[in-house]
């Protein structure tokens, strides 16, 4: 999943952001002219893209509305501390903010537990909405069919490899894998001539968490075909067969080859911090399956500035296993803006929310925050277009993405998964040994609720 910051966030500064929001006062309901807006700050001091944005909409919409006012509430946390904070303030009309900044990943589990109003009122009256992806508007809707938030970006995920090495290498600077095994010999190739280079990385592991199950060990599952994951005709979650051994037994091969870094450094929850950071930039890594955003980490206001990625490396498709159709895969996250049920001021915040996703000022946060664009006319606009190196590369992938299933067991289903491609990548499993170790826990987290494919 998209790190919303390279660095962990120590706990003593995590236990102060709550501090200070438990500090907040009276809650959303103590003033019907005020939005109370919640967030996640990155934890990267250095990084404040988000803030400086939302800064900058608040005083739009202020100047727009007169006697209205936005109060912004950053909560700098990791991910899942700021999920957790969040629910905190939702459960109660005393302290619930009147918009959150949600992930596609826990949007579900927080509809589930009652936390967020459906927008569909709002939506059916908004022409805006035409313009925005079906698949992006999909991550945001509920079971009942309701949706509950507003997406304002997504991320996709393809090869990046670095295109001096391939010239070193004998290698084609305008790399088009066509399968699985193409990405694979290409990584021997470059194992053998030039040693001392990491081949290829591919997120792993349990630490890593969704970081490896979603950008590493899904990129290859649904590049298999079908619904490998959840079945939403039969409403059941997919056991373990041919695709998922075979996304394992591929994981096993870059590892067992050593194809890929040394486990020790692959299992390490900060792997991606050191692969946007290090291995890219200085040149120790030639192939890395990859998010869209890796560019911002290296621009002039990024957190490791260097100036010749562009042309330094390239960007390939994940190809699907065998070349089947249509022939390259991606996943896609994203986060969407979406007002909780104990908002006393939903009215206000939808205008606010309409604020953001004016189509200007839609562009300016794609570009601000390296997002590839889930609306039609931001995605055609000259200023997104030129913004950043690759990013007409990125945008082309969405048309055959794949999100995530947006169920509340999903997170129970993805720690299962890391245990598996913790024990092939360590050896201490085989593919179909540890597809049948998920299997088991599959049936455990769900209830049951699985279909059989293991035959």
């Amino acid at each position: 999943m998209r790190p919303t910051a390279p660095l962990i966030l120590a706990a003593a500064a995590t236990v102060l952001a709550a501090g200070s929001l438990t500090a907040c006062g009276s809650g959303s309901g103590s003033d019907p002219d005020t939005v109370k807006v919640a967030y996640n700050r990155n934890t990267d001091n250095n990084v404040r893209f988000k803030d400086q944005f939302l800064d900058s909409m608040k005083k739009q919409f202020e100047k727009a509305h007169p006697g209205k006012k936005i109060e912004l509430v950053p909560i700098q946390a990791p991910d899942d501390d700021y999920a957790t904070k969040v629910q905190q303030m939702m459960r109660s009309p005393r302290t619930a903010p009147d918009l959150v900044y949600e992930d596609t990943f826990r949007i579900n589990s927080d509809i589930k537990a009652g936390y967020l109003r459906p927008l569909d009122g709002y939506l059916a009256k908004w022409p805006a909405w035409d313009h925005f992806a079906d698949t992006a508007k999909s991550a945001a809707k509920a079971g009942d069919g309701k949706t509950y938030g507003v997406p304002d970006g997504t991320d996709t995920r393809g090869l990046w490899f670095n295109k001096k090495l391939f010239a070193k290498a004998g290698l084609p600077a305008d790399w088009h894998p066509k399968s699985w095994a193409d990405v694979l010999d290409t990584a021997r190739t470059i194992k053998k001539k030039l040693p001392g280079v990491i081949p290829l990385n591919v997120y792993t592991g349990k630490a890593p968490g969704e970081v490896a199950v979603m950008q590493g060990f899904e990129m290859l599952l649904y590049g298999t075909g079908g619904n490998p994951l959840y079945d939403p005709a039969a409403k059941k979650w997919v056991t373990g067969g041919k695709g998922f051994k075979d996304a394992l037994d591929f994981v096993h091969t870059v590892y067992g080859e050593k194809l890929g870094p040394d486990p020790s450094d692959a299992l390490d929850a900060n792997i991606n911090t050191t692969v946007g950071t290090e291995l890219l930039p200085e040149g120790k890594l030639a192939i890395d399956l990859d998010g869209s955003w890796l560019g911002q980490l290296w621009l002039g206001n990024g957190t490791k500035k260097w100036p010749e990625w562009s042309t330094t490396l390239g960007q390939a498709p994940m190809p699907t296993q065998h070349g089947q159709s249509p022939g390259e895969v991606s996943m896609s996250g994203g986060w969407t803006w979406a007002i909780p049920q104990k908002s006393h001021n939903a009215a206000l915040a939808w205008e606010f929310i309409q604020q953001l996703q004016q189509k200007e000022n839609a562009v300016r946060w794609d570009i601000a925050d390296a997002q590839i664009a889930v609306r039609d006319d931001v995605a055609a606009d000259p200023k997104y277009l030129n913004s950043m190196p690759g990013i007409k590369f990125f945008t082309s992938l969405v048309k055959n993405t794949h999100y995530r299933p947006a169920l509340p067991v999903y997170p129970q289903v993805s720690s299962a998964i890391g245990e598996a491609l913790e024990s092939v990548t360590t050896g201490d499993s085989t593919p179909v040994g540890a597809a049948k170790s998920y299997d088991g826990q599959l049936k455990s987290v769900t209830g049951g609720a699985v279909v059989d494919r293991t035959g």
